[in-house]
């Protein structure tokens, strides 16, 4: 089974089951990010938002989590990897970032970034009405500051997946330098690849661990020089802004 059929598989399974805990209460459920794309890297997880329509109660929490479970016991290891927003509809039709209605109560400080996604078309609609009815444009101060938190995200997580904040820097360089935040990290690696030669071996080394194919060697290379890669994304992305300043 393909990536894509997995997917549309699990997708299927998800949606049937947030229908019999929600009922009424699920107004929509939108997934984004790589799934989203036709890209050549493989989908490590899948990112989503169910919208509803009221507030969650501890046994429709207990329920789902039951739910998420069973997806990742039917459905490995694709099923295990939901990384999602339960979100009220009326915090979705507004630009502040939204806390999730689940356990947690995590605040997607991506929002204006995946509003940009869905909007764009890159999405998949599992239930629900046009996203576009649902999630506001965002202006280019809400995209900073959701790209400003995924700089901050990566700067933290170097030694733990220096694979993922290769490719992350490449599309945040990318971002910042044509404006354009409706891009994968597999499209964003591959400007990269050509745009930023002196960190090819970097990009194709993020690239080849996302395809499962990195050994120990490939690994300790990316962990020694991710921090490099680091300071010359940030180096770039100020050059960016300065010149976005004064055009």
């Amino acid at each position: 089974m393909t990536i894509r059929e997995q997917v549309g598989a699990i997708g299927q399974a998800f949606v049937d089951g947030l229908r019999r805990v929600l009922g009424d209460k699920l107004y929509g459920l939108y997934v984004y990010g790589a799934a989203a794309f036709p890209d050549d890297v493989p989908t490590g997880d899948i990112d989503f938002h169910v919208i509803l329509t009221g507030p969650l109660t501890d046994d429709e929490r207990s329920r789902l989590c039951e739910l998420h479970d069973s997806l990742a016991r039917d459905f490995p290891p694709l099923g295990a990897e939901m990384d999602g927003y339960y979100i009220l509809l009326a915090d979705a039709r507004r630009a502040e970032p939204p806390q999730s209605q689940m356990w947690k109560r995590a605040t997607d400080q991506s929002w204006a970034l995946h509003r940009e996604h869905i909007r764009a078309g890159r999405h998949i609609a599992l239930h629900g009405p046009d996203p576009r009815e649902v999630y506001p444009p965002a202006t280019w101060p809400e995209i900073e500051e959701a790209l400003d938190w995924e700089l901050r995200y990566v700067a933290d997580h170097l030694g733990q997946y220096p694979d993922y904040c290769i490719l992350q820097l490449c599309r945040l360089i990318y971002s910042h330098e044509t404006r354009d935040v409706v891009v994968s990290k597999a499209a964003a690696s591959a400007w990269a690849h050509e745009a930023l030669p002196e960190w090819r071996r970097h990009v194709a080394l993020a690239r080849k661990s996302y395809a499962r194919q990195a050994t120990a060697q490939d690994r300790a290379f990316m962990l020694a020089e991710v921090p490099a890669f680091l300071e010359f994304a940030v180096s770039r992305i100020e050059e960016a802004r300065r010149s976005m300043a004064t055009d």
